[in-house]
Protein backbone atom coordinates (compact mmCIF):
# COMPACT_ATOMS: atom_id res chain seq x y z
CA UNK A 1 0.00 0.00 0.00
CA UNK A 2 1.47 3.65 -0.81
CA UNK A 3 1.59 6.11 1.93
CA UNK A 4 0.73 9.35 0.77
CA UNK A 5 1.38 12.57 2.75
CA UNK A 6 0.05 15.66 2.08
CA UNK A 7 2.65 18.78 2.59
CA UNK A 8 2.37 22.32 3.50
CA UNK A 9 4.63 25.10 3.36
CA UNK A 10 1.97 28.07 1.89
CA UNK A 11 4.17 31.45 2.23
CA UNK A 12 7.68 30.04 0.76
CA UNK A 13 8.30 27.72 -1.79
CA UNK A 14 11.05 24.79 -1.23
CA UNK A 15 12.81 25.62 -4.22
CA UNK A 16 13.31 29.05 -3.97
CA UNK A 17 16.61 30.35 -4.45
CA UNK A 18 18.10 30.24 -1.20
CA UNK A 19 18.82 33.64 1.01
CA UNK A 20 17.85 36.28 -1.79
CA UNK A 21 14.75 37.03 -0.07
CA UNK A 22 13.82 37.09 3.47
CA UNK A 23 11.65 33.94 3.19
CA UNK A 24 13.83 31.24 1.70
CA UNK A 25 16.24 29.67 3.85
CA UNK A 26 16.76 26.94 5.83
CA UNK A 27 13.34 26.00 6.27
CA UNK A 28 13.12 25.69 2.59
CA UNK A 29 16.44 23.18 2.06
CA UNK A 30 14.46 21.29 4.98
CA UNK A 31 11.30 20.79 3.14
CA UNK A 32 12.53 20.36 -0.30
CA UNK A 33 15.75 17.38 1.12
CA UNK A 34 13.27 15.95 3.31
CA UNK A 35 10.38 15.01 0.93
CA UNK A 36 13.24 14.07 -1.45
CA UNK A 37 14.20 11.24 1.22
CA UNK A 38 10.56 10.20 1.59
CA UNK A 39 10.24 9.93 -1.65
CA UNK A 40 13.85 7.89 -1.97
CA UNK A 41 11.94 5.80 1.13
CA UNK A 42 8.74 4.89 -0.90
CA UNK A 43 6.21 7.38 0.28
CA UNK A 44 4.98 9.76 -2.00
CA UNK A 45 4.65 13.35 -1.55
CA UNK A 46 2.84 16.62 -2.47
CA UNK A 47 3.91 19.76 -1.32
CA UNK A 48 1.51 22.41 -1.46
CA UNK A 49 2.94 26.62 -2.01
CA UNK A 50 1.03 29.53 -2.51
CA UNK A 51 0.98 30.96 -6.42
CA UNK A 52 3.84 34.53 -6.19
CA UNK A 53 4.61 34.22 -9.68
CA UNK A 54 1.97 33.99 -12.46
CA UNK A 55 4.02 31.96 -14.58
CA UNK A 56 4.72 29.28 -12.35
CA UNK A 57 3.68 25.49 -13.33
CA UNK A 58 0.95 24.50 -11.35
CA UNK A 59 2.27 21.19 -10.90
CA UNK A 60 6.00 20.23 -10.82
CA UNK A 61 8.25 17.04 -10.31
CA UNK A 62 11.00 17.82 -7.50
CA UNK A 63 12.01 14.01 -7.29
CA UNK A 64 11.14 10.08 -7.88
CA UNK A 65 7.33 10.45 -6.25
CA UNK A 66 7.46 14.58 -5.33
CA UNK A 67 5.29 17.26 -6.29
CA UNK A 68 5.39 20.66 -5.86
CA UNK A 69 1.76 22.21 -6.04
CA UNK A 70 1.43 25.61 -6.27
CA UNK A 71 -2.00 26.82 -5.40
CA UNK A 72 -3.53 30.10 -6.87
CA UNK A 73 -4.73 31.91 -3.27
CA UNK A 74 -4.45 35.92 -3.01
CA UNK A 75 -2.31 37.90 -5.90
CA UNK A 76 0.29 36.00 -7.93
CA UNK A 77 2.99 38.14 -6.32
CA UNK A 78 5.33 37.83 -3.38
CA UNK A 79 3.85 38.76 -0.04
CA UNK A 80 5.60 39.20 3.36
CA UNK A 81 4.09 36.49 5.97
CA UNK A 82 2.77 39.18 7.64
CA UNK A 83 0.55 39.73 4.59
CA UNK A 84 -0.63 35.99 3.98
CA UNK A 85 -3.01 35.15 6.74
CA UNK A 86 -6.20 36.42 4.72
CA UNK A 87 -5.63 34.35 2.24
CA UNK A 88 -5.27 31.17 4.37
CA UNK A 89 -8.76 29.91 3.99
CA UNK A 90 -8.83 30.09 0.38
CA UNK A 91 -5.89 28.16 0.37
CA UNK A 92 -7.49 25.64 2.26
CA UNK A 93 -10.22 25.34 0.09
CA UNK A 94 -8.21 24.86 -3.47
CA UNK A 95 -6.01 22.27 -1.84
CA UNK A 96 -9.28 20.46 -0.55
CA UNK A 97 -10.46 20.42 -4.27
CA UNK A 98 -7.14 19.33 -5.67
CA UNK A 99 -7.06 16.25 -2.71
CA UNK A 100 -10.86 15.33 -4.08
CA UNK A 101 -9.94 14.87 -7.40
CA UNK A 102 -6.96 12.48 -6.63
CA UNK A 103 -7.17 8.71 -7.16
CA UNK A 104 -5.71 8.02 -3.92
CA UNK A 105 -6.21 9.79 -0.43
CA UNK A 106 -3.62 11.11 1.62
CA UNK A 107 -2.02 9.12 4.81
CA UNK A 108 -0.79 12.02 6.66
CA UNK A 109 -0.59 15.95 6.87
CA UNK A 110 2.68 17.50 7.50
CA UNK A 111 2.88 21.65 7.80
CA UNK A 112 6.00 23.77 8.17
CA UNK A 113 5.43 27.26 9.71
CA UNK A 114 2.59 28.62 11.23
CA UNK A 115 0.59 29.60 8.19
CA UNK A 116 0.74 26.44 6.73
CA UNK A 117 -0.24 24.74 9.57
CA UNK A 118 -3.46 27.17 9.72
CA UNK A 119 -4.70 26.01 6.57
CA UNK A 120 -3.42 22.61 7.24
CA UNK A 121 -5.07 21.90 10.48
CA UNK A 122 -8.50 22.05 9.15
CA UNK A 123 -7.75 19.57 6.57
CA UNK A 124 -6.25 17.11 8.56
CA UNK A 125 -9.91 17.12 11.02
CA UNK A 126 -11.78 16.87 7.52
CA UNK A 127 -9.72 13.90 6.34
CA UNK A 128 -9.48 12.74 9.62
CA UNK A 129 -5.60 12.34 9.54
CA UNK A 130 -2.92 12.81 11.90
CA UNK A 131 -1.35 16.61 11.66
CA UNK A 132 2.24 16.51 12.46
CA UNK A 133 3.98 20.03 12.03
CA UNK A 134 7.48 21.98 12.78
CA UNK A 135 7.58 25.92 13.53
CA UNK A 136 10.67 26.92 12.56
CA UNK A 137 10.50 29.86 14.59
CA UNK A 138 8.11 30.72 17.10
CA UNK A 139 7.25 34.37 17.04
CA UNK A 140 6.84 34.35 21.58
CA UNK A 141 10.31 32.57 21.54
CA UNK A 142 11.88 34.80 18.46
CA UNK A 143 10.38 38.37 20.29
CA UNK A 144 12.28 36.88 23.54
CA UNK A 145 15.28 36.89 21.87
CA UNK A 146 15.40 40.46 19.98
CA UNK A 147 14.60 41.84 23.50
CA UNK A 148 10.98 41.99 23.85
CA UNK A 149 9.99 40.24 27.00
CA UNK A 150 8.08 36.83 27.21
CA UNK A 151 6.36 35.07 29.96
CA UNK A 152 7.06 31.25 29.06
CA UNK A 153 3.66 30.54 30.06
CA UNK A 154 0.64 30.41 28.33
CA UNK A 155 -0.60 33.49 29.61
CA UNK A 156 -1.43 36.73 26.42
CA UNK A 157 1.02 38.73 25.35
CA UNK A 158 0.82 42.19 24.42
CA UNK A 159 1.42 42.10 20.60
CA UNK A 160 2.90 44.73 18.64
CA UNK A 161 0.61 44.80 15.71
CA UNK A 162 -2.55 42.67 14.66
CA UNK A 163 -0.23 40.48 12.74
CA UNK A 164 1.44 39.66 15.67
CA UNK A 165 -1.51 38.98 17.75
CA UNK A 166 -2.72 36.52 14.82
CA UNK A 167 0.62 34.45 15.03
CA UNK A 168 0.92 34.55 18.92
CA UNK A 169 -2.94 33.16 19.33
CA UNK A 170 -2.56 30.94 16.19
CA UNK A 171 0.64 29.34 17.00
CA UNK A 172 -0.75 28.86 20.55
CA UNK A 173 -3.55 27.19 19.03
CA UNK A 174 -1.96 25.01 16.54
CA UNK A 175 1.13 23.83 19.28
CA UNK A 176 -2.36 22.02 21.02
CA UNK A 177 -4.02 21.06 18.22
CA UNK A 178 -1.72 19.42 16.26
CA UNK A 179 -1.08 15.88 17.16
CA UNK A 180 2.61 16.38 16.96
CA UNK A 181 4.88 18.99 17.49
CA UNK A 182 8.67 18.60 15.79
CA UNK A 183 11.20 20.04 17.36
CA UNK A 184 15.06 20.91 16.33
CA UNK A 185 16.12 20.24 19.19
CA UNK A 186 15.32 19.31 22.98
CA UNK A 187 15.64 22.83 23.81
CA UNK A 188 13.41 23.98 21.43
CA UNK A 189 10.98 21.46 22.98
CA UNK A 190 11.06 22.43 26.93
CA UNK A 191 10.39 25.73 25.79
CA UNK A 192 7.26 24.94 23.58
CA UNK A 193 6.17 22.65 26.42
CA UNK A 194 6.35 24.87 29.20
CA UNK A 195 5.19 28.07 26.68
CA UNK A 196 2.21 25.42 26.09
CA UNK A 197 1.67 22.88 28.37
CA UNK A 198 2.08 20.21 26.00
CA UNK A 199 2.58 16.51 27.35
CA UNK A 200 6.80 15.26 26.90
CA UNK A 201 4.86 12.98 24.19
CA UNK A 202 3.44 15.57 22.39
CA UNK A 203 6.72 16.87 20.78
CA UNK A 204 9.09 14.68 18.93
CA UNK A 205 12.91 15.99 18.70
CA UNK A 206 13.85 15.07 14.64
CA UNK A 207 16.59 17.92 13.50
CA UNK A 208 17.45 19.05 9.90
CA UNK A 209 19.86 16.82 8.13
CA UNK A 210 22.75 17.55 5.83
CA UNK A 211 23.64 15.93 2.69
CA UNK A 212 26.44 14.58 4.04
CA UNK A 213 27.20 13.14 -0.16
CA UNK A 214 27.26 16.88 -1.15
CA UNK A 215 28.61 18.77 1.80
CA UNK A 216 31.85 17.48 2.19
CA UNK A 217 35.46 18.78 3.32
CA UNK A 218 38.62 19.49 0.60
CA UNK A 219 42.35 19.19 1.23
CA UNK A 220 44.61 21.97 0.80
CA UNK A 221 44.63 21.96 -2.87
CA UNK A 222 40.52 21.90 -2.97
CA UNK A 223 41.04 25.01 -0.76
CA UNK A 224 43.11 26.43 -2.92
CA UNK A 225 40.83 26.04 -6.32
CA UNK A 226 38.11 27.27 -4.20
CA UNK A 227 39.60 30.43 -3.26
CA UNK A 228 41.22 30.82 -6.83
CA UNK A 229 37.23 30.85 -8.77
CA UNK A 230 35.85 32.79 -6.07
CA UNK A 231 38.61 35.43 -6.66
CA UNK A 232 39.92 35.08 -3.50
CA UNK A 233 43.75 36.31 -4.37
CA UNK A 234 46.16 36.14 -1.36
CA UNK A 235 45.84 32.40 -0.19
CA UNK A 236 47.17 33.63 3.57
CA UNK A 237 44.58 35.87 4.19
CA UNK A 238 41.99 34.68 6.30
CA UNK A 239 38.32 34.43 5.21
CA UNK A 240 35.14 34.66 7.42
CA UNK A 241 32.19 33.65 6.10
CA UNK A 242 28.36 34.48 6.52
CA UNK A 243 25.55 32.26 4.58
CA UNK A 244 21.80 33.15 5.18
CA UNK A 245 19.27 35.75 4.73
CA UNK A 246 20.03 39.35 5.41
CA UNK A 247 17.46 39.88 7.89
CA UNK A 248 18.32 41.86 10.83
CA UNK A 249 17.73 38.41 13.28
CA UNK A 250 20.88 37.25 11.49
CA UNK A 251 23.20 39.86 13.41
CA UNK A 252 24.98 40.79 9.98
CA UNK A 253 25.42 44.34 11.16
CA UNK A 254 27.09 42.75 14.71
CA UNK A 255 29.24 40.44 12.49
CA UNK A 256 30.59 43.72 10.63
CA UNK A 257 31.48 45.26 13.25
CA UNK A 258 33.24 42.26 14.83
CA UNK A 259 35.78 42.19 12.09
CA UNK A 260 36.09 45.84 12.10
CA UNK A 261 37.39 45.41 15.55
CA UNK A 262 39.28 42.41 15.02
CA UNK A 263 43.72 42.02 15.50
CA UNK A 264 43.73 39.75 12.60
CA UNK A 265 42.84 41.89 9.11
CA UNK A 266 40.59 39.11 7.95
CA UNK A 267 38.19 39.10 5.07
CA UNK A 268 35.03 39.04 5.11
CA UNK A 269 32.46 37.24 2.08
CA UNK A 270 28.36 38.04 3.23
CA UNK A 271 26.54 34.99 0.59
CA UNK A 272 23.11 36.25 0.91
CA UNK A 273 20.45 38.54 -0.60
CA UNK A 274 20.72 40.06 -3.96
CA UNK A 275 23.57 42.38 -4.95
CA UNK A 276 21.74 43.77 -8.10
CA UNK A 277 19.39 46.90 -6.03
CA UNK A 278 19.19 44.55 -2.91
CA UNK A 279 18.43 47.79 -0.37
CA UNK A 280 19.94 45.90 2.54
CA UNK A 281 22.73 44.78 0.67
CA UNK A 282 23.51 48.72 -0.27
CA UNK A 283 22.87 49.60 3.75
CA UNK A 284 25.21 46.29 4.87
CA UNK A 285 27.81 48.08 2.22
CA UNK A 286 27.34 51.33 3.91
CA UNK A 287 27.68 50.13 7.15
CA UNK A 288 31.10 48.27 6.18
CA UNK A 289 32.54 51.88 5.01
CA UNK A 290 31.61 53.37 7.92
CA UNK A 291 33.52 50.93 10.07
CA UNK A 292 36.85 51.52 7.32
CA UNK A 293 36.76 47.44 5.95
CA UNK A 294 35.17 48.39 2.60
CA UNK A 295 37.90 46.83 1.13
CA UNK A 296 37.48 42.83 3.23
CA UNK A 297 33.72 42.94 2.94
CA UNK A 298 32.51 41.38 -0.18
CA UNK A 299 28.79 40.76 -0.98
CA UNK A 300 28.32 38.05 -3.67
CA UNK A 301 24.83 37.85 -3.40
CA UNK A 302 22.79 34.39 -2.32
CA UNK A 303 23.83 31.59 -4.46
CA UNK A 304 22.75 27.85 -5.30
CA UNK A 305 22.81 25.47 -2.78
CA UNK A 306 25.17 23.34 -4.91
CA UNK A 307 27.61 26.01 -4.69
CA UNK A 308 27.84 26.58 -0.77
CA UNK A 309 30.42 23.66 -0.41
CA UNK A 310 32.79 25.85 -2.48
CA UNK A 311 32.56 29.01 0.03
CA UNK A 312 32.83 26.48 2.87
CA UNK A 313 36.33 24.80 1.32
CA UNK A 314 37.58 28.29 0.76
CA UNK A 315 37.12 29.88 4.07
CA UNK A 316 38.71 29.64 6.87
CA UNK A 317 35.89 30.18 9.76
CA UNK A 318 31.73 30.79 9.67
CA UNK A 319 30.61 32.78 11.82
CA UNK A 320 26.58 32.88 13.24
CA UNK A 321 25.93 35.92 14.74
CA UNK A 322 22.34 35.14 15.05
CA UNK A 323 20.04 36.86 17.16
CA UNK A 324 17.88 33.60 17.55
CA UNK A 325 18.47 30.47 15.70
CA UNK A 326 15.63 26.62 15.78
CA UNK A 327 18.82 25.07 14.73
CA UNK A 328 21.06 26.74 12.40
CA UNK A 329 21.82 24.75 9.05
CA UNK A 330 24.07 26.53 7.53
CA UNK A 331 26.59 25.50 10.59
CA UNK A 332 25.53 21.57 10.09
CA UNK A 333 26.89 22.44 6.56
CA UNK A 334 30.03 23.98 6.92
CA UNK A 335 31.30 21.37 9.64
CA UNK A 336 30.15 18.61 7.43
CA UNK A 337 32.89 20.54 5.23
CA UNK A 338 35.19 20.45 7.74
CA UNK A 339 34.75 24.41 8.25
CA UNK A 340 34.73 25.32 11.97
CA UNK A 341 31.98 27.70 13.39
CA UNK A 342 32.09 30.64 15.67
CA UNK A 343 28.15 31.07 16.72
CA UNK A 344 26.26 32.80 18.99
CA UNK A 345 25.31 30.80 22.24
CA UNK A 346 21.17 30.50 21.19
CA UNK A 347 18.54 28.90 20.69
CA UNK A 348 19.95 25.51 18.72
CA UNK A 349 22.60 26.19 17.88
CA UNK A 350 25.15 25.35 20.92
CA UNK A 351 23.18 21.74 19.87
CA UNK A 352 25.51 21.49 16.73
CA UNK A 353 28.05 23.88 17.51
CA UNK A 354 30.04 22.59 20.30
CA UNK A 355 32.36 25.01 22.30
CA UNK A 356 36.33 23.74 21.69
CA UNK A 357 35.34 21.22 19.61
CA UNK A 358 34.05 22.03 16.45
CA UNK A 359 33.53 25.48 16.73
CA UNK A 360 33.30 28.30 19.47
CA UNK A 361 30.33 29.81 20.92
CA UNK A 362 30.11 33.36 21.80
CA UNK A 363 27.77 33.60 24.90
CA UNK A 364 27.95 37.63 24.93
CA UNK A 365 26.56 39.54 22.07
CA UNK A 366 28.85 42.25 21.67
CA UNK A 367 30.99 43.25 18.45
CA UNK A 368 34.46 42.93 21.19
CA UNK A 369 33.41 38.92 22.50
CA UNK A 370 32.66 38.26 18.52
CA UNK A 371 36.43 39.85 17.53
CA UNK A 372 38.27 38.46 20.55
CA UNK A 373 37.31 34.88 19.70
CA UNK A 374 37.07 34.86 15.93
CA UNK A 375 41.20 36.13 16.61
CA UNK A 376 41.29 33.58 19.13
CA UNK A 377 40.75 30.76 16.22
CA UNK A 378 42.78 32.61 13.91
CA UNK A 379 45.59 33.06 16.05
CA UNK A 380 45.94 29.43 17.06
CA UNK A 381 46.87 27.02 14.36
CA UNK A 382 46.70 23.42 16.82
CA UNK A 383 42.92 24.83 17.95
CA UNK A 384 42.32 25.50 14.39
CA UNK A 385 43.51 21.75 13.32
CA UNK A 386 41.65 20.31 15.69
CA UNK A 387 38.33 21.87 15.12
CA UNK A 388 38.74 21.19 11.70
CA UNK A 389 39.72 17.71 12.30
CA UNK A 390 36.40 17.16 14.63
CA UNK A 391 33.99 18.95 12.33
CA UNK A 392 33.04 16.30 10.18
CA UNK A 393 32.37 13.65 12.27
CA UNK A 394 30.39 15.92 14.66
CA UNK A 395 27.61 16.25 11.99
CA UNK A 396 27.30 12.80 10.77
CA UNK A 397 23.90 12.26 12.77
CA UNK A 398 22.25 14.25 10.76
CA UNK A 399 22.33 12.82 7.41
CA UNK A 400 19.27 13.00 5.67
CA UNK A 401 18.88 9.14 5.41
CA UNK A 402 18.74 8.97 9.91
CA UNK A 403 16.35 11.50 9.79
CA UNK A 404 13.84 10.66 6.78
CA UNK A 405 14.05 7.39 8.40
CA UNK A 406 12.69 9.22 12.17
CA UNK A 407 10.02 10.78 10.38
CA UNK A 408 9.02 8.02 8.75
CA UNK A 409 9.04 6.03 12.17
CA UNK A 410 7.05 9.19 13.49
CA UNK A 411 4.77 9.13 10.84
CA UNK A 412 4.85 5.29 11.40
CA UNK A 413 3.73 5.77 14.75
CA UNK A 414 0.55 8.19 14.46
CA UNK A 415 -1.02 6.14 12.18
CA UNK A 416 -1.15 3.26 14.33
CA UNK A 417 -2.49 5.50 17.23
CA UNK A 418 -5.53 6.77 14.93
CA UNK A 419 -6.16 3.16 13.80
CA UNK A 420 -6.33 2.32 17.20
CA UNK A 421 -8.55 5.12 18.35
CA UNK A 422 -10.84 4.80 15.62
CA UNK A 423 -11.68 1.23 16.46
CA UNK A 424 -12.33 1.94 19.72
CA UNK A 425 -14.92 4.86 18.89
CA UNK A 426 -16.74 1.66 17.45
CA UNK A 427 -17.57 0.51 20.04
Amino acid sequence: MCFRVAMFSLHTSPIAQLGRTRDAGGMNVYIRELSRELGRGGMYVDIFTRRSDPHTPFIQTISDRVRLITMTAGPAEPLPPGALYPYVAEFSRRVARFAGGQEHPYDMVHSHYWLSAAAAAPLARAWDLPHVTMFHTVERLKGQQQGQPVEMSAAPVAPRDHATAIRIESEGRIAVGANCVIVSTEHEGEQLRRLYGLSSSHTRVIPCGVDLRAFTPGGADDRAVARRALGLDGADTPILLFVGRLDPIKGIDLLLESVALMKTPARLLVVGGDPAGDPEVERLRARAEALGIAERARFPGAVPQSELPRYYRAADALVVASRYESFGLVAVEALACGLPVVASAVGGLPSVVRDGENGLLVRWRSAEAFAGRIDALLGDSALMARLRAQARPSVERFDWRRIGDRVRDLYQTLSVEAERAAVCSCF
